[in-house]
């Protein structure tokens, strides 16, 4: 940007070029980054009636901040309190940026808290259910035996090996035939070991047998309909379509598989700290959500089971 930065609105560009180019931000995090930022400011050049200079920014007080999120709170569409907590982190981001790179500090920014978000419990899918998504899309006349095939080792990889839609989308080629266990690269750069079942080793098998284009080792494994990459945008479709073939609620996502294989593994027996290895979890409180979903299951089957009930 040309010429000195003196407007915030000047500093929000320059910001949202910086996540853009040097950090290397996904577009869809820019984009909710700016819409935060913009609805943020257009709240402060209404509230102080007039345009905000860079240095207006570092003089906002904790006061002014909370309006806002009152604001958010209240307004015509109301936000809920995890999309409060993300609008709130996203401005934070925004003032460490102008307190490094334009030197505008505001030390009001920390003494603002967010709301208090409760992790929600995950949403499995049953055992029935979760063989019905992996053997549904081998029903389909429409869809092509390869694509098909495609498909249903994708979800036996969700379900089998708890695996998130791009750690199994990030396999390439040279990974099969898979081996009895995958190294997989997870969230924040964080390995894991995960043991590969017969059933999903079968599976990759099977796609590969059909699939009709000749794959190079450092490329994707699977692939779509021309032969690019597939993405997870498709993976999610698919299971859109499939839900509402099989008559499942909105809950049944692909992440629903990995929820189903820690929820099941629990019940039968496996122990929380193995799971938490097995999907890759920094903290042993993220896993121990399941044991909500375990608990719930064996009191709703206890309250249809039990003749007191």
């Amino acid at each position: 940007m040309a010429g000195p930065v003196t407007s915030a609105r000047q500093a929000l560009a320059l910001w949202l070029e910086h996540l853009a180019k040097e950090r290397r931000a996904s577009p869809r995090t820019v984009e909710a980054y700016a819409f935060a930022a913009n609805r943020y400011l257009f709240f402060l050049e209404q509230h102080r009636g007039e345009s905000l200079s860079v240095a207006d920014m570092g003089s906002l007080t904790a006061g002014e901040i909370r309006a806002w999120l009152a604001h958010l709170r209240q307004g015509e569409r109301p936000l809920s309190a995890r999309s409060l907590s993300q609008a709130l982190s996203a401005i934070r981001t925004f003032h460490r940026f102008l307190d490094r790179r334009l030197d505008t500090p505001n030390p009001a920014i920390a003494l603002v808290r967010g709301p208090r978000v409760v992790p929600s419990a995950p949403r499995p899918v049953s055992e029935d259910q979760a063989r019905g998504l992996i053997a549904e899309p081998g029903l389909d006349p429409d869809r092509a035996d390869w694509e098909a095939s495609r498909d249903q080792a994708v979800m036996t990889l969700l379900y089998g090996c708890g695996l998130r839609i791009s750690e199994a989308l990030s396999l390439k080629r040279s990974d099969a035939p898979l081996p009895e266990s995958l190294r997989i690269l997870g969230k924040g750069g964080k390995t894991r070991i995960v043991p590969v079942l017969p059933a999903v080793r079968e599976a990759v098998d099977a796609y590969l047998a059909e699939v009709p284009f000749v794959l190079a080792a450092d490329g994707a494994l699977f692939r779509a309909k021309r032969g690019g990459p597939l993405s997870a945008r498709h993976v999610q479709a698919t299971v859109q379509n499939l839900r509402g073939r099989l008559g499942l609620p909105d809950s049944a996502t692909p992440h629903a598989l990995r929820h189903s294989f820690a929820t099941h593994l629990l019940g039968a027996g496996a122990d929380l700290r193995s799971i938490q290895e097995l999907l890759g979890h920094a903290s042993l409180s993220t896993t121990q959500r399941y044991t909500e979903v375990d608990a719930a299951s064996l009191l709703s089957a206890y309250a249809k089971a039990h003749p007191h009930a």
